[in-house]
């Protein structure tokens, strides 16, 4: 360190385990968006906030739609869906033009239902419902709409509105593989042939840009100061930890392209290249439509 100010090194580590955070505690809602994240600036730093820490922050702010999706965000990432679905509502209704935060609402509801007869409860379908009058494009929207079609025993329906989703879905996008395997499933179980429909909709899609990582949010200027204070010694340690949780939570839910590029620029970060190759890997076997993308990142990172 010179002038007080960390050193490159020490700053490259303090990112890393901050951006690692973010990326372990946003997956699956970033997932909808193909790294493109709709969280707030609070999202980064919700996960060193307790949920009694969230909870107390969206109290003081009720009109404060950012506070509330951090905590509805934290819900999701503890799999407390009823809550989450509270907390959603509340971050749509005081960001009403919003589409992304009312298909989260849809989502979580869906998610909390244990009423087999009903698992897409009625408040799930009017917020999936209202996400897409907003967005005719917003994906979860559009994939709950289409599931809904499905339980109603419009499978036909339900398939085409699944294709014509994954026509718009990006290659490689986290939940192209999720999304083939319902089409694929779902026509299989209704003796509706689509593997050739699959293909035809896949065909000639344009790769993502590269982003070697970089679509998972970095730190604030505010994270970045609180990480300084950490001993050196631990930083380290810090970093460690932060890209475990990221693997970790990739194993729970491996078809996040983003979070596969990120976790091997981490480890390339941490100078662990053979552990980096092994992401890759990973990577490769459960998202095999991506290959092309995760290689072209792999060396843009120098992951062999």
């Amino acid at each position: 360190m010179t002038d007080g100010k960390p050193s490159g090194s020490r700053i490259g580590l303090i990112v890393l385990a901050v951006a690692a955070v973010a990326a372990a505690a946003g997956l699956g809602y970033r997932a909808w968006h193909g790294g493109e994240s709709n969280a707030p600036a609070a999202q980064e730093s919700g996960a060193a906030l307790t949920i009694d820490e969230l909870e107390a922050r969206a109290r003081a702010n009720p009109k404060d739609s950012k506070a509330w999706q951090a905590l509805a965000l934290a819900y999701m990432d503890r799999e407390r869906y009823p809550e989450a679905g509270e907390a959603w509502r509340h971050a749509a209704e005081n960001d009403p033009q919003n589409a992304s935060l009312w298909a989260s609402m849809g989502e979580a509801l869906t998610y909390a239902s244990k009423d087999p007869a009903k698992p897409m409860p009625p408040a799930a379908s009017a917020a999936f419902h209202k996400a897409f009058d907003l967005d005719p494009t917003e994906p979860r929207a559009r994939y709950f709409l289409a599931v809904e079609k499905d339980l109603k025993g419009d499978h036909q329906g339900a398939i085409d509105d699944w294709l014509a989703l994954l026509k718009d879905t990006p290659a490689g996008a986290p939940w192209e593989a999720s999304l083939r395997q319902t089409i694929d499933q779902v026509g299989k179980i209704n003796k509706i042939d689509t593997a050739k429909r699959i293909a035809e909709a896949t065909a000639g899609r344009p790769m993502p840009a590269l982003s070697a990582g970089d679509a998972i949010p970095g730190p604030s200027q505010q994270q970045i100061a609180a990480a300084t204070a950490i001993p050196p010694s631990e930083q380290r340690t810090m970093a460690e930890g932060m890209v475990a949780q990221l693997e970790g939570k990739l194993k729970s839910n491996p078809t996040n392209v983003d979070g596969w590029v990120m976790l091997m620029r981490s480890r390339m970060t941490l100078g662990q290249p053979d552990k980096a190759s092994q992401a890759l890997k990973d990577a490769i076997a459960a998202n095999p439509t991506a290959k092309g993308r995760l290689l072209q990142e792999a060396g843009v990172l120098g992951v062999r």
